[in-house]
């Protein structure tokens, strides 16, 4: 088993992305476990907040590193919140706050024009100054729906619909979510190069 440091405190994201990664050989520690600072993820793109995390992790850790920066884009709205998304109703994390305001800034918005997607970028390092680090991108298409549904998952999931099941991303079995998540598809493209 090979241990990987996550760039993230969220337990949650720890489940998910160790039911991913397990299967290969990769056990997962959160990067709290080596310090309390928070790395600045004021970049303007998915990409380079996924760098600067993983960079962060694989520094104060002495390991190899895995970092995932995810938001949601809604067409509506012109891909907001987009890279702000955790942070979208101002605290980081505020997932009741994110969706309120979410929902009031699509409160006029017809189902027809509610079209978002999950994106989710991993970079993996295999030291802080990695000069190659492998990056993947995933997405996930979908609808914001008017009302959340669902109990399961965090974040926007419960916003989120999955046009090919009708679910919400929180009403889906944590397996379902995970094959078909935009970190799924963000996964299945990082173990591509991992292979090659």
């Amino acid at each position: 088993m090979t241990d990987l440091v996550l760039a993230s405190r969220n337990g949650k994201k720890l489940k998910e992305m160790s039911a991913l990664l397990s299967p290969l050989g990769y056990r997962l520690r959160l990067v709290s476990a080596f310090s309390d600072i928070e790395p600045d993820e004021s970049a303007p793109t998915f990409v380079e907040n996924a760098l600067i995390k993983a960079r962060h992790a694989a520094r104060v850790s002495g390991m190899a590193a895995i970092a995932d920066d995810s938001g949601i884009e809604v067409a509506a709205l012109g891909g907001a919140p987009g890279v702000r998304s955790a942070r979208y109703a101002g605290g980081h994390g505020d997932d009741a706050a994110n969706n309120a305001k979410l929902l009031k800034e699509l409160e006029k918005v017809p189902d027809e024009a509610r079209d978002a997607r999950f994106i989710s970028v991993l970079t993996l390092l295999r030291h802080a100054d990695d000069p190659v680090p492998l990056i993947a991108f995933g997405a996930w298409p979908g609808r914001i729906l008017h009302a959340p549904r669902g109990s399961a998952g965090f974040g926007y999931d419960p916003l989120f619909l999955d046009p090919e099941t009708g679910l919400s991303a929180a009403e889906l079995h944590p397996d379902d979510k995970n094959r078909r998540s935009h970190r799924a598809r963000a996964f299945a493209a990082l173990l591509a190069q991992l292979r090659a």
